[in-house]
């Protein structure tokens, strides 16, 4: 399968199923849990408030390769709306076809139509160095200045009441 092979194309509603397949095949491969059902990927890309947003990336043959799920947010450091790519996933088979470099970039290309975009933002993992390799030769900066935080379960619940 070359590149050409692939077509990149904004999942829609019937697309649920794989659309969780694929990011189900993202958790495995990097060895995370994954809670995300197909009513949760319906929910939040299709329901009434749309807060994520997925491309798909689908041989000729019909078979996902890869998926690209992501969320618009403004900066106001940058003054201007971001796209934050919360996952990347390319199969086995398509790596090594800049794919995923594709993927990207359809996601740039949609976040600038709907959004009028001005930048990507990711969080890589820091015991991943092949991607953290692949997205700095593309062209991607770490950022130091800034430490990614978490807030759930119990903390996120007595928020507010600690004294």
């Amino acid at each position: 399968m070359s590149s050409v092979d692939v077509n990149i194309r904004l999942a829609g509603r019937a697309d649920v199923a794989a659309v969780n397949r694929a990011l189900r095949q993202l958790s495995a491969d990097m060895g995370d849990e994954h809670r995300a059902t197909n009513a949760d990927i319906e929910r939040f890309c299709f329901g009434p408030s749309p807060i994520l947003h997925a491309l798909l990336a689908v041989t000729k043959d019909g078979d996902v390769v890869g998926v690209a799920a992501y969320s618009p947010f403004f900066s106001t450091v940058f003054g201007t709306v971001g796209i934050y790519v919360s996952d990347l996933w390319v199969a086995g088979s398509a790596r090594g076809k800049r794919l995923g470099v594709r993927l990207l970039a359809a996601v740039r290309d949609a976040g600038v139509k709907t959004w009028d975009a001005d930048f990507l933002r990711l969080n890589v993992y820091h015991n991943n160095p092949r991607a953290l390799a692949f997205y700095e030769r593309i062209g991607f900066v770490p950022t130091t200045e800034t430490q990614y935080m978490t807030l759930a379960g119990t903390a996120l619940d007595t928020l507010g009441e600690q004294s």
